[in-house]
């Protein structure tokens, strides 16, 4: 019985923490560097040359774009979730960018094996 009662006093102690916590943040401005690199380091991976990468670059900016207008008219909890969204496609561009160059750096090593084997029967 008295456990218990320490595991709701901690419980409680956990849950009025996380609601300051996230009170506080209501009133931080919000930090779009995160995003802003995030869509950058995608650009520089050659995204837009990607398909599929090129796709979720174009959505990290257009949420980025969303988030600063939500902020901007007060609504920073949306705004930090669309944020969030952002950083990810951003970072999913990146992944597709690389994942794609490597694709065809092993299908020109596999050309190269090919063509040493033609050549030294």
């Amino acid at each position: 019985m008295r456990d218990m009662f320490k595991i709701r006093i901690m419980v409680f102690a956990a849950v009025v923490a996380a609601a300051a916590s996230f009170v506080g943040c209501a009133s931080a401005p919000l930090s779009t560097e995160v995003s802003t690199s995030g869509i950058r380091a995608a650009e520089e991976a050659g995204a837009a040359n990607v398909p599929r990468a090129s796709l979720h670059l174009q959505l990290a900016k257009e949420e980025l774009a969303l988030a600063k207008r939500l902020a901007e008219s007060g609504d920073k909890y949306q705004a930090a979730s669309i944020l969030l969204r952002a950083e990810a496609d951003a970072e999913l561009a990146v992944i597709l960018s690389r994942g794609d160059a490597e694709k065809s750096e092993a299908q020109a090593a596999a050309e190269r094996v090919r063509q040493l084997r033609q050549d030294n029967p």
